[in-house]
This record gives C-alpha cells, sequence and structure tokens, in this order.
C-alpha cells in the first residue's frame, strides 16, 4: 500500500497488475523470483521488489507542488529505524501480534504492549501536528501508516477505546483520505487476456 501510494502522490502512471497470492502468475514468478508484492519493473527493465525501495524511487519525482513535505534523511531515521530494523521493531512485534498463536511464547496482549511503545514514540513526534512533521504528509507518514493500521485492524475495538488519541486520529485522517481510498479500490486479478489497467492519480483508466 505504501508503494502505491507514493507512486500516485508522485504523479506516475503505471500499469497495475493485482496478482491473487494464492494463484500466483508464472509472469511473475519470472520477473521476481522472490513471489512477494509489491513489485515493480521499470522501463529499462529494472525489478523493485521492496515497497520501502519502490517509495523511494517514486519519491524522486516528487516536487514542491505534490502537496507533501520533504522531511531530512536523518530524521526520517528516527522513526523508521524502529520501524524496520530488528527484532524488537515494531513490524517484527505487529506479525506476534497478529499470528500470536504461532508464537506462543508470549500473549497476544504482551506482544501488542510491546508494540505500543512505537505509538509512544508517533505520539510524541505528532504533538499537536495533523501529520508527523507538519501540515502535509511526508515520507514518513506514507511508510509508516499502513503498519499502524494492521496493528489497529488486529482488535478494532481496542484500538478505538485505547489511549491512543493523536495515533488514531492522525491513522483516520490518512485513511479517509481520497488517496488512500483510490489506492484502496479492488480490482480483478491479473491474467495474461487483460486489459491494461492504468494507476495515475486522477484515478485507473482501461487501456487496450
Amino acid at each position: 500500500m505504501r508503494a502505491r501510494l507514493s507512486v500516485l502522490l508522485a504523479g506516475i502512471a503505471v500499469e497495475l497488475r493485482e496478482v491473487a497470492l494464492r494463484n500466483k502468475p508464472a509472469e511473475m514468478l519470472a520477473l521476481s523470483p522472490k513471489a512477494t508484492v509489491p513489485v515493480l519493473e521499470l522501463n529499462d527493465g529494472t525489478v523493485l521488489e521492496e515497497s520501502l525501495e519502490i517509495m523511494h524511487w517514486a519519491w524522486q519525482a516528487i516536487d514542491d507542488d505534490s502537496g507533501v513535505q520533504y522531511v531530512p534523511q536523518h530524521l526520517l531515521s528516527e522513526l523508521l529505524d524502529p520501524l524496520e530494523q530488528g527484532e524488537g521493531s515494531f513490524k517484527v512485534l505487529l506479525d506476534k501480534y497478529k499470528y500470536a498463536d504461532r508464537h506462543p511464547e508470549q500473549s497476544a496482549e504482551s506482544y501488542r504492549s510491546q508494540a505500543e511503545e512505537y505509538l509512544y514514540q508517533l505520539a510524541e513526534q505528532l504533538g499537536d501536528k495533523a501529520y508527523l512533521f507538519g501540515a502535509q504528509w511526508s515520507f514518513a507518514d506514507i511508510a509508516i501508516a499502513p503498519f499502524v493500521r494492521q496493528f489497529a485492524h488486529v482488535d478494532k475495538d481496542w484500538f478505538a477505546q485505547s489511549e491512543h488519541t493523536a495515533v488514531r486520529d492522525w491513522l483516520y485522517r490518512i485513511l479517509e483520505s481520497d488517496e488512500f481510498q483510490l489506492c484502496m479500490k479492488k480490482t480483478k486479478p491479473w491474467y495474461p487476456d487483460s486489459k491494461r489497467l492504468i494507476f495515475t492519480r486522477s484515478g485507473l483508466l482501461k487501456a487496450a
């Protein structure tokens, strides 16, 4: 989702091929033997296989009129490192919280409590701002929000009633945006004989 959002915000038109992960097309496996999503093939044949990698590529095309905020790398790292890196990262704890039955060493509540430490960090960064670094979206907001969304969806009632008011308001602000809603629009799985579907900032366009 964060890769798709970044491409949209950059105003880059791409051919969208939705895949059913239980029935991955041979064309995808040939392009990316990792067989994970997202995957982006550039015009020069370069293949990007990580969402963060696609984000960095897309954000090179974002200009001052894109409605997003520039943030220096060292400030991004303060939020992205604890999200992405190490056994105690938010992403690792999120996975254990979502699938606690696969990680019986601790309870789901214990994993959730540990993951909450990252939400406290986000709340401190937010303060009274609409987004993490000001009044506009930044790379950090797009990189982080999809994982906080997953966290919230594990137990929606708990999250809705939790003390994480600032983070909850920030998340809902992003989820309710036109951009996010466009990225969430469902499409049929791609097959070799499917019509081309072009994903643009103005919507989905069908091509012959």
